[in-house]
């Protein structure tokens, strides 16, 4: 999982990259506009358990890949859309953090709360004009190749052509390519494209510390009107990016002194699992524990491919159990002389906290 944090200038977007990453990003040696790249084990205690039940030698936890470039592009903001490398930055990304300055409490201050709403509507016209843009080059291929072009190929041309025109409607009205209804086979055409507005969009309010005790006030009064596919978490960035610079019960001291529950780290991985539609699978044995994270509607050969090709490739079947029926077992022949481990065929669509074991033959 990429996620790029995007930003205007003075949001303290690069203080929440800090944050989130603790502090230990690298340059990614995007061009001249020195990106950093961070990657973050994703916490999962159930891990842990499984370390202990198998006595394993090794604990590999999945990772999230943050993407931060400090130096906004030039004319970010002036309605002009996102183009050269910071578009092609964004374009591989699978989700976007738009971070927002909300140094005032917008829960007291409607002013305030608007202003966080324009910053959030202006962000997301840059990314709807560079995905006209991209549109309206690939109209005019596809008009250009209709001349000329087989009946088959010139068919297919016109479905996507089609597709691009509503679209483009779409986009035109103020409506992303997220929120538009779209079929599987046609997110699965749009997967080429990479268009920005279709990724989803989280927002990242950086608030002062003074305001956390009304966090959740703020974040209501800074969700997008409509039903916007938009999540939104409200978090202090200096202060976050203090903690992970702590030792942990330092750190474990400041939260309770600031009244956080939990780390901006995991809020916002669980919120991007949510948006990205993603579960959490786990394979346990002597030698390794580890978690998987794959889209919310993969099929057994599938996640097996995510571990190795020819698992996928010479799949059987799935020994499946349940972690908490796992854990409250401790271990798997309890599991399977309670009937609760399962064989899975092909079929089988992965579930959030399965213990998984491919059986396959090549």
């Amino acid at each position: 999982m990429e996620i790029a944090i995007i930003g205007f200038p003075q949001s303290g977007k690069t203080t929440v990259f800090r944050a989130l990453t603790g502090g230990k990003g690298e340059a990614a040696g995007r061009g001249g506009a020195r990106a950093s790249l961070g990657n973050v084990k994703v916490p999962d205690p159930r891990l842990d358990t499984l370390f202990t039940i198998f006595k394993a030698k090794k604990l590999v936890q999945a990772e999230v890949t943050y993407l931060d470039i400090p130096s906004a592009p030039a004319g970010l903001g002036k309605g002009k859309g996102i183009e050269g490398q910071f578009l092609n930055d964004l374009s591989r990304m699978d989700a976007l953090v738009h971070v927002i300055g909300a140094f005032q409490s917008p829960g007291e201050d409607t002013a305030q709360a608007d202003r966080i709403q324009e910053e959030a509507a202006s962000m997301e016209l840059e990314l709807a004009l560079s995905d006209l843009s991209i549109i309206e080059r690939r109209l005019g291929r596809i008009e250009s190749s209709l001349k000329g072009s087989k009946p088959q190929d010139r068919d297919a041309a016109r479905k996507e052509g089609e597709l691009l025109v509503r679209l483009k409607a779409g986009l035109e009205e103020e409506t992303p390519v997220r929120e538009q209804t779209l079929s599987p086979e046609e997110r699965q055409l749009l997967q080429n494209f990479q268009l920005l507005t279709a990724k989803p969009l989280m927002a990242v309010l950086n608030i002062a510390e003074g305001d956390l005790p009304q966090a959740g006030e703020i974040e209501r009064a800074c969700m997008p009107p409509g039903g916007a596919q938009r999540r939104v978490i409200a978090l202090c960035g200096k202060l976050e990016a203090e903690m992970v610079e702590l030792e942990h019960d330092e750190a474990a001291e400041l939260m309770e002194l600031a009244g956080i529950q939990e780390t901006s780290l995991r809020r916002l991985i669980r919120l991007s699992y949510d948006a990205l539609q993603l579960v959490t699978f786990l394979t346990a044995s002597n030698e390794e524990v580890r978690a998987w994270s794959v889209h919310q509607d993969t099929t057994a050969p599938e996640a097996a491919g995510k571990i190795h090709t020819d698992l996928q490739r010479g799949f059987i079947r799935a020994e499946v159990v349940g972690f908490d029926e796992l854990a409250e077992l401790g271990g798997v022949p309890e599991a399977r002389k309670r009937g609760v481990l399962r064989l899975e065929g092909k079929g089988y669509v992965i579930r959030e906290g399965d213990v998984v074991t491919f059986l396959f033959n090549v």
